[in-house]
């Protein structure tokens, strides 16, 4: 019998074709460490633990990569109002996702880089998107122009003006146009950073998920690229953009994304 998945990039049930069968090149979006996960996080790494179980069950050989955000604002504020170091933070807390992990019989991934690990191949990656014509660089960091790409929309079904609607005026007037997203962020004093062509500084969110998902699967289009229906827009939007103004290839074949698990309404979080 075949594997039917619903594909969010189609909107539609499809039948489950890899790219190479019977290789199976997995992502998911992992955590962000800048407090205890919770029990919306293990519904999370539950439900694509189970999706990877499944493919292996079936005779697919799955290569499974599933990031750690190790560097964000969410990281440098929580490391403030704690008043300790953004490393020690990041320390504390992989060990008790790690822990978590244990506890729910999650297994580990493939590889889990951490996005700090990987910091040069993202200014690379960058400095490409630059030298497409696709991202300029200002004082407050490098954006990419969204205009400029054909497809963006295409995962959230939404339209320019329907976002620019919910874009809020942000203090950054460097920004050509309101929706063009960080790429690379300059530091403020005291922040952590990294040296790059455009001062020290840090990647954006967005960016980082391109780069790992890209390297660590070895290929320049996944089979799937997964997480919670609330990154559809903008994150997933983003990492779409910004691949395949790249690499001029799509960058996932399939989209899976999860509900999310409510209380009065409201995702927890």
């Amino acid at each position: 019998m075949a594997i039917q998945i619903y594909n969010s990039l189609n909107r539609k049930k499809e039948e489950f074709i890899p790219l190479n069968p019977p290789i199976v090149n997995l992502y998911t979006c992992g955590v962000t460490v800048y407090d205890d996960c919770h029990i919306g996080h293990a519904r999370s790494l539950y439900i694509f633990d189970c999706i990877r179980r499944y493919l292996a069950y079936r005779g697919y050989q799955v290569n499974f990569v599933r990031n750690i955000t190790d560097i964000d604002d969410k990281i440098i504020n929580r490391a403030n109002e704690l008043q300790i170091n953004w490393q020690e933070l990041v320390e504390t807390y992989i060990e008790r996702y790690s822990q978590d992990l244990k506890a729910l019989s999650i297994e580990e991934a493939d590889f889990e880089p951490r996005a700090t690990e990987n910091i040069q191949e993202m200014i690379v990656y960058i400095q490409g998107l630059i030298d497409k014509g696709y991202a300029y660089p200002t004082e407050s960091g490098v954006y990419f122009s969204v205009r400029k790409f054909k497809g963006y929309g295409k995962l959230s079904g939404q339209s320019i003006e329907q976002m620019l609607s919910g874009v809020r005026k942000e203090s950054d007037e460097s920004k050509e146009d309101p929706l063009d997203f960080a790429l690379w962020k300059t530091s403020k004093p005291d922040e952590p950073f990294w040296e790059s062509p455009w001062g020290k500084g840090r990647p954006g969110w967005h960016i980082e998920c391109s780069v790992m998902s890209q390297k660590f699967l070895k290929t320049q289009t996944l089979d799937i690229h997964a997480g919670g229906r609330d990154l559809v827009f903008p994150h997933h939007e983003n990492e779409i953009t910004q691949a395949e103004a790249l690499t001029g290839k799509p960058f996932a074949k399939y989209w899976i994304h999860h509900g999310l698990l409510t209380i009065n309404g409201q995702k927890m979080s």
